[in-house]
């Protein structure tokens, strides 16, 4: 049995920083499929969530991603998007999409730190260790989620706590009806 992990204190006031893209590929290796309204619930009912920041490439042309889009806005998450660049690549030819936010993930990451003492990163990259670091030297706490496999060791051994999806899959797994 997997042991659920021990969060802060009810009192901490909490950032959701989530990268959507690396999500999405942890999500696969899983098996099942992240409520969103679920992760934003739980964190406001278990500590004063203050800021949930949701980071997306975007096919701006893509009705079904539109409405998902406004469905996590209206769930209360500050989301932020990039168009899709289409990339060739070079060994097999085929069209990639690429639409990467680590930069701005970062830099609300380090931008808003006056207002949160944890800080939550939804990603297993580890181009995010100098960030969480970062934010580490202003006395801040960095809790990451991912799954294994998609956790890198860097952000891993960098962040102040390291919880896999696996071990939250009861209170964050969306419900196929």
């Amino acid at each position: 049995m997997i042991k659920k992990p021990t969060f802060p204190r009810r009192n901490s006031q909490v950032s959701l920083f989530i990268d959507v893209s690396n999500i999405y590929y942890s999500q696969q290796t899983l098996g099942w499929k992240i409520d969103y309204s679920k992760v934003l619930n739980y964190f406001k009912n278990h500590t004063k969530l203050v800021s949930a920041f949701f980071y997306s490439g975007v096919v701006s042309k893509d009705a079904k991603q539109q409405k998902f889009f406004s469905k996590m806005k209206q769930f209360g998450f500050v989301v932020k998007t990039k168009e899709v660049k289409w990339i060739r690549d070079k060994n097999s030819k085929t069209l990639k999409g690429k639409g990467n936010l680590d930069i701005e993930l970062a830099l609300d990451m380090s931008h808003t730190t006056k207002k949160y003492t944890v800080a939550v990163l939804f990603s297993g990259d580890s181009d995010f260790t100098p960030v969480v670091e970062f934010v580490q030297a202003k006395r801040k706490k960095v809790i990451v989620f991912s799954s294994r496999g998609h956790i890198s060791r860097e952000l891993a051994r960098a962040a102040d706590l390291y919880i896999p999806f696996e071990s939250m899959r009861e209170e964050f797994e969306r419900k196929i009806s």
